[in-house]
């Protein structure tokens, strides 16, 4: 036992064990440049007997170490590397607790710190923390004026100063530029880093907007900076108002300079082709007024736009008429009465289509001729009867002759030949003058033939009489 026991004895002695007492400290703390940073240090025993005599919080500087702050119970606390004590204190004087505070930091406080213990019986004891001093870095991002090139050059830059440790830019863009970074290592230790986005200026990426993005161990997330590119170009012209319909006294005809470029045009100068401007002519900066259309505007007028990049000039030839030109409607409203135009003519020619299939059928219905109708060629009637007796009037049953020096057209429509055909076939009234009278041995019967005949021709009623031999004959009968 007793060979043991001395060990034990001897390692509880030793200088920094761990098995007679603790010092308890963070390995690294954080802190920002011009800030306080807070570095805890607590004494925990391990053993009843054991007495804290002092503490000394130590830098680590070229491989050696110097005294920070120091507390002694009697003689309190000392700063050997801040004679005034106005940097860094202890947070509350006392062996139990001898947090350290420094503040405001610089970026020389960022190193190795330890916090030392004097104890008795088992020594000098301490623990080891890693200060680390961060600079916020200021971040920024402008554009810059440049002309249209065809060569890559700098349209944006962005900055992030008096960083510590230095930032990470990167940019976002669907231009497809290229960057350009570069550090410089500022006299108080802070980095700034400059990131260029390049490209070839165009008119086309004029207005475009790319972002700088940064990235900081100081920064809870990426800090994003947009940029609206500005490329200069000189101005683009155009001269506009001119209708091709100028005509002598015409009232308030008028041109306009529309001129586009970055910056805009603020200068319009107009003049023509073939010297001054017509009296008649006004300019009121980008427009040109004339009063009353003339001769003398008969001419080529032209339009000169002035930015700080250029000059650009464009022409409007006129020509004076001497009467108003005819327009035809177009547009829309030409569209929507051509639309009801054909409209109404497809209405009319399916009405004309119906009235014609309509005749056609009548006509042929007709041809085939109704119940009762009387055919003059077979002397028979449509249901199939033979007509009644006939008085003998021979003479006056022949055909007419046709009239001397008329004839027949043989290109008549075949409308034509069909009608003289029909009316040839249509079998004649009862009792008219010129056809066969026919008897009718009823009286029941012969009424509604009266009334039919003289319906179908026009006659009275009462201007028809019958003859004792039970025939029929008008009153007013012409005969031919």
């Amino acid at each position: 036992m007793g060979p043991l026991w001395s060990l034990g004895a001897l390692l509880c002695l030793l200088p920094g064990s761990s098995l007679a007492q603790t010092v308890r400290v963070l390995d690294e703390v954080t802190g920002f440049l011009g800030q306080e940073a807070v570095l805890p240090c607590h004494f925990v025993k391990a053993a009843p007997d054991s007495k804290v005599s002092q503490v000394t919080w130590m830098k680590e500087a070229s491989g050696r170490k110097q005294n920070v702050a120091v507390f002694h119970p009697e003689h309190g606390p000392s700063f050997p590397m801040d004679r005034e004590g106005t940097r860094i204190r202890f947070r509350t004087p006392s062996l139990e607790d001898t947090t350290l505070v420094i503040g405001p930091l610089r970026l020389d406080d960022q190193g190795t710190y330890f916090c030392e213990f004097a104890t008795y019986p088992g020594g000098n004891q301490d623990g080891v923390t890693h200060l680390i001093v961060l600079a916020k870095p200021t971040n920024t991002a402008e554009a810059h004026e440049v002309k249209v090139s065809n060569l890559e050059q700098p349209v944006a830059t962005c900055t992030s100063a008096q960083g510590k440790p230095p930032a990470r830019i990167t940019w976002q863009s669907s231009l497809g530029g290229n960057t350009s970074t570069s550090e410089v290592t500022n006299a108080d230790g802070t980095i700034t880093v400059t990131s260029q986005y390049r490209l070839v200026p165009s008119k086309e990426a004029n207005g475009q907007r790319v972002t700088c993005v940064v990235e900081h161990k100081s920064l809870p997330q990426p800090e994003t900076l947009p940029v609206t590119l500005s490329i200069l170009y000189p101005p683009e012209v155009s001269i506009v108002g001119y209708d091709d319909n100028w005509y002598l006294s015409r009232n308030e005809a008028m041109l306009t300079c529309r001129a586009d470029g970055n910056p805009m045009p603020t200068e319009f100068i107009w003049s023509t082709s073939s010297g001054p401007l017509p009296k008649t002519v006004t300019v009121q900066g980008g427009n040109l007024l004339v009063q009353n259309v003339d001769a003398s505007v008969n001419t080529t007028f032209i339009c000169q736009a002035t930015n700080r990049v250029g000059q650009v000039a464009t022409e409007q030839v006129i020509f004076v008429r001497d009467r108003p030109a005819r327009r035809q409607s177009g547009g829309a409203g030409a569209l929507a009465g051509s639309i009801v135009g054909g409209i109404l003519a497809v209405a009319i020619l399916g009405a004309i289509l119906a009235v014609f299939l309509l005749r056609r059928r009548r006509r042929q219905r007709e041809q085939r001729g109704t119940k009762g109708s009387y055919d003059p060629k077979t002397r028979v009637f449509g249901n199939g009867t033979a007509p009644p007796p006939a008085r003998d009037f021979a003479e006056l049953d022949r055909p007419l002759k046709a009239t001397p020096g008329r004839r027949r057209d043989e290109d008549e429509d075949d409308e034509d030949d069909y009608e003289d055909e029909r009316e040839e076939q249509r079998p004649p009234p009862y009792g008219y003058a010129g056809h066969h009278h026919h008897r009718f041995e009823d009286e029941d019967q012969l009424g509604p033939m009266l009334r039919l005949g003289s319906a179908l021709h026009g006659y009275e009623y009462d201007d028809m009489e019958s003859q004792h031999d039970g025939s029929i004959i008008s009153k007013t009968a012409v005969y031919v």
